[in-house]
């Protein structure tokens, strides 16, 4: 038979586990360096950003068809954007041209050409471009 002390205790280990797991998730989300710096340096380098980049680019390709059209990229890309970006002209972004985009974005916000971007960069303007296409 199950005492009612074991029964609270792992009732209260469960209400912990429950508490800390939003917790863990929301201080991802709300730092972006922690959600996609891999090698856990502090920064985000060009090949983190296009793994994630990569990651968006097959969930917002909702019909599988291998490319992102205006309404699949859901204003993450301005048509001016979407236009340079699209060589082919046909009002899709394939991963390649997508990625393409990514790159263009990570170079704009690493300013100081060290490679990596940290989170104080990732506050500017371009900064919070690039996380449009990541998240």
């Amino acid at each position: 038979m199950i005492s009612s002390r074991f029964i609270v205790l792992a009732s209260a280990a469960a209400v912990l586990a429950a508490a800390s797991a939003p917790a863990s998730a929301a201080s991802r989300s709300a730092n972006p360096i922690k959600m996609f710096d891999t090698d856990n340096d502090g920064t985000i380098d060009l090949a983190e950003a296009k793994k994630a980049a990569s990651e968006m680019f097959a969930k917002l390709d909702r019909d599988h068809d291998g490319t992102l059209d205006k309404r699949e990229l859901a204003g993450r890309v301005g048509a001016k954007e979407l236009s340079a970006a699209d060589p082919d002209h046909d009002g899709t972004l394939t991963a390649d041209e997508y990625l393409a985009v990514v790159e263009q974005r990570f170079n704009a916000v690493n300013k100081d050409s060290d490679g990596t971007i940290d989170a104080k960069e990732l506050r500017s303007s371009a900064g919070k471009a690039l996380l449009r296409l990541l998240k």
